[in-house]
């Protein structure tokens, strides 16, 4: 019984995380095409290609973690319980949205550090 309620949760936790990692990356890299074009001055195919190629470490990066972070310790002998496994999924969950959010800020203050340059770069 114990083991097939962690199966569950990992059901549960591997669509979830994934579905966020792609839908962040999907947003982030929409968006951030302009700041490349931007840092490549206008030359799009550069910047397309090294923004694709960002996106696909966000991917191994973040996809990565979330597989790291996957295993559910249980610490009783008991087993475990719905309600410790939606209380165990939440806290993975939840810590692993509060990465992603840190990993798009970074991702962000890079792109904009890379848009620095290159504005002061024609400037000079």
């Amino acid at each position: 019984m114990e083991n097939s309620r962690i199966i569950i949760g990992y059901l549960i936790y591997l669509p979830i995380v994934i579905t966020l990692t792609i839908y962040i990356s999907k947003i982030l890299f929409k968006n951030s095409k302009l700041f490349m074009i931007d840092i490549f001055r206008g030359e799009k195919n550069i910047a397309t290609s090294t923004n694709n190629l960002f996106q696909i470490g966000f991917y191994l990066i973040n996809i990565g973690f979330a597989l790291f972070i996957m295993k559910i310790h249980i610490y009783t002998n008991n087993g475990i319980s719905y309600q410790k496994l939606i209380e165990i999924l939440s806290h993975k969950i939840g810590g692993f949205t509060i990465y992603l959010g840190a990993m798009l800020f970074l991702n962000l203050f890079l792109f904009l550090r890379g848009r620095k340059k290159a504005i002061r770069q024609i400037n000079s």
